[in-house]
């Protein structure tokens, strides 16, 4: 009996490494470089800098959501076109999108504009089914916290484990990085990366 238990505990461990090798993680990406606020201008978005050091530390694939038509360098005009997309309900176009059926795990990362995700974002989420994926959501902002993103995301990726965000002000991110990594590190720890 004894055997055949130990046998059982050997498949059940094999099952799951090979599980775990199969297991694909990605992460998903909408930051703005460009001057930003608190940060002025910025060769590199707030939010990029965690992406890619998620990725970097769970060796997740990254794809970066792009408008097709890219906003305004300068912050002021910027803000002016986000907030009408965000009035107006708009989805702006992309220029590329990614299938994201054969991934598992999802980080999504986007910075907070006016309590919400970025309207290019609803654009991606909405093209997708998220049934039965486990969405790891991280932010920026400089203030707001998470804002209502996570409500957004539970109701439009219907059907997905979507756990609470981690968020970071932007200018934490670009001015401390080695600060934000270490965040980021202990974060990741957490959840088991």
């Amino acid at each position: 009996m004894k055997k055949i238990f130990l046998s059982f505990l050997l498949f059940i461990t094999v099952l799951g490494c090979a599980y775990a090798a199969e297991a694909k993680t990605l992460v998903v990406i909408f930051s703005r470089a460009d001057e930003n606020y608190n940060v002025g201008y910025i060769e590199k978005g707030n939010t990029m800098i965690l992406a890619e050091m998620i990725a970097e530390k769970t060796g997740a694939e990254l794809f970066e959501v792009k408008p097709a038509k890219p906003y305004p360098a300068d912050y002021d005009s910027c803000i002016d076109i986000a907030k009408r997309e965000q009035n107006q309900r708009l989805r702006p176009a992309i220029l590329e999108d990614k299938d994201i059926s054969e991934y598992d795990t999802v980080f999504f990362g986007y910075p907070v504009w006016w309590g919400d995700i970025p309207m290019c974002l609803y654009t991606f989420v909405e093209a997708h089914e998220w049934k039965g994926k486990k969405i790891i959501p991280f932010c920026t902002s400089e203030g707001s916290g998470a804002g209502r993103t996570e409500g957004t995301l539970k109701n439009k990726m219907k059907g997905a484990n979507i756990l609470k965000p981690f968020v970071m002000t932007g200018s934490n991110a670009q001015n401390n990085r080695e600060n934000a990594e270490k965040e980021i590190s202990l974060w990741l720890h957490g959840l088991g990366f």
